[in-house]
């Protein structure tokens, strides 16, 4: 849960290994291993555009602890995480910590970073 005052943390994200300037990233930050990585279950989300390659999203007023961020490159900028057949993805995601996905989304303790009181800058790549 987002909270403020003191104690207050932010987590920066970027990312990076991105195939065109198209669309937007979308991120989703979970703090619920039961929730991650469903959109309806993100503690916060945004869509960020394109910016020389890389797109940034800052998480402001956290309260120090764990948390997952999932992405994807909307490149369509349909506002969906666009899937084929079986469900295979038909754009580039990727999840914090660099979790492995393996014929679905990695474990949130495998992609939780903790975010300590001073705040946290963490990079995924797409590519």
């Amino acid at each position: 849960m987002a909270t403020t005052g003191a104690g207050a943390a932010e987590l920066t994200v970027e990312v990076l290994g991105l195939r065109s300037g198209d669309g937007l990233v979308h991120f989703g930050l979970y703090d619920n291993s039961d929730t991650f990585p469903d959109k309806d279950g993100r503690l916060d989300g945004t869509e960020v555009p394109i910016t020389e390659g890389r797109a940034v999203s800052v998480f402001k007023e956290l309260k120090p602890g764990r948390y997952a961020v999932a992405v994807f490159h909307d490149e369509n900028a349909n506002g969906e995480f666009d899937q084929g057949l079986f469900g295979l993805p038909l754009e580039d995601y990727g999840f914090s910590n660099k979790a492995v996905v393996f014929f679905s989304a990695p474990a949130f303790d495998n992609a939780a970073v903790t975010v300590p009181e001073k705040g946290l800058n963490i990079s995924i790549r797409l590519d």
